[in-house]
């Protein structure tokens, strides 16, 4: 795929970290010693994740099970974080992991330069197709028919909720009075926090960017069209939806805090807000954040089989294996076992994301095993039926930058009280005419 586009990219890529690339090194690329076909040769394979993956555990097992192989683990704290050391690497010709973590919201620029990446049919994945939903299968296809992922997890979404907040304003606090509380459209969700708000005196929700990209993928289409064209710009039915977010902002139910920040955990704690948007992912989030800001399963967070406005899908992950990799077959024989049933259910207990496997979603669905976190929510169970009907938005090759620092930006400025909903929407504008061509 030597596109202008793919050229564009890795000449970006490559000039805006000119002082991280002696940093990052470059690898030799592979050769004919790529024989490492589970055999007791001795190798060493690198994997770079994100986040809240929830695989120390399984790289303990996998190393029990094969003693001739050592993993050597590399987590990055976000997904943009990661997308910026992935692309830099690319940009450099070197230097990526054996295996590397690929998110939804980046994928589509992955997919611009997609043979940096094995074709995983060469290892069997195409035995393993139905394991998979359709669509997180697919969605590792590049135009080219070449597969570039093993599927991790999706993002079905729920509401997480503090009970405690919920009670102090006279509204009920068990998660299936919840739920039939917050039944209904994003309008009526705001409704619900306006008259929190105004009960309390404190937000309803922690900042208006996490909302935001929930009623974006909740569209059938959001910042590109199915075809792949921008979608922003005169995009009537994206304008108003953030209106909609931005009169309810105005009207003090965000708690303007910082994404992924949280005051160090403790807004978590302390009520400065009752709700956030939780996909999946995002359970394992929260509750690092509770115990960063001291608090525990006492704390009062639950979480409920509801969502504003329907199903619909925030993230998810795929395990890919880059061509310069010189231990291809073992690397592909680690994330094989890495997303297998088995593997994704105990990587759902861990991290309390949700799997993109069909048996593993059933096992989850009945066991509905109660989350002690959260107040004994049968958070597995729950997301199953939240999946529902899902699938993925597609998604461009800058969503994500349009996501973290087009809208971002924007509504950190609505939140902060220094702009109008207006003002912060031609500022989204006007961003996305700098960085996105």
């Amino acid at each position: 795929m030597n596109t202008p586009t793919r050229r564009r990219m890795l000449a970006a890529a490559a000039a805006a970290s000119i002082s991280a690339l002696a940093l990052a090194g470059c690898s030799a690329g592979p050769t004919e010693a790529d024989n490492d076909s589970g055999s007791d040769e001795d190798v060493t394979l690198t994997i770079t994740t994100f986040g809240t993956f929830g695989y120390d555990a399984l790289y303990k097992e996998y190393m029990d099970l094969h003693p001739n192989v050592k993993i050597e683990a590399t987590n990055i704290d976000t997904g943009g974080n990661a997308r910026t050391d992935a692309f830099t690497k690319i940009g450099a010709g070197g230097g990526l992991s054996d295996i590397v973590a690929i998110e939804e919201g980046w994928l589509g620029a992955v997919m611009e330069v997609s043979d940096v990446f094995t074709d995983l049919r060469d290892y069997g994945i195409e035995d393993r197709k139905g394991d998979w939903l359709d669509w997180k299968y697919n969605q590792a296809t590049d135009p080219d028919g070449r597969v570039i992922g093993y599927g991790t997890d999706v993002g079905p979404s729920g509401i997480c909720y503090n009970g405690a907040a919920f009670e102090a304003a006279g509204l009920p606090s068990d998660r299936e009075s919840v739920a039939e509380l917050l039944e209904g459209d994003w309008a009526h969700y705001f409704e619900v926090g306006a008259d929190y708000t105004a009960k309390t005196g404190k937000a309803w929700y922690d900042h208006s960017g996490f909302v935001w990209n929930s009623m974006v993928n909740q569209l059938d289409e959001g910042y590109y069209t199915a075809d792949g064209e921008l979608n922003v710009d005169g995009n009537a039915e994206l304008k108003e939806r953030f209106e909609l977010l931005g009169a309810a902002t105005e009207g003090g139910q965000s708690a303007a805090q910082s994404a992924w920040d949280w005051n160090g955990g403790k807004s978590f704690v302390d009520g400065t807000f009752a709700t956030f948007v939780c996909p999946g992912w995002m359970l394992g989030v929260v509750q690092g954040q509770i115990e960063a800001g001291g608090g525990d399963a006492s704390t009062g967070w639950d979480f409920a089989d509801v969502f504003p406005g329907g199903a619909t899908n925030w993230g998810g992950a795929w395990l890919s294996i880059p061509e310069s990799s010189e231990h291809k077959k073992a690397a592909a024989e680690l994330a094989d076992w890495l997303t297998q049933p088995e593997q994704q259910v105990k990587q759902s207990a861990e991290a309390g994301n949700f799997p993109s496997t069909i048996k593993a979603q059933e096992k989850l669905a009945a066991d509905a095993t109660p989350n002690e976190f959260f107040n004994g929510a049968p958070t597995g169970a729950i997301l199953a039926e939240r999946a529902k009907g899902v699938v993925a938005q597609f998604k461009g090759p800058d969503d994500s930058v349009i996501q973290e620092n087009v809208f971002g930006p924007a509504l950190s400025s609505l939140d902060r009280g220094e702009t109008d909903t207006a003002g912060a929407w031609e500022q989204a504008l006007k961003l996305l005419g700098e960085l996105v061509d």
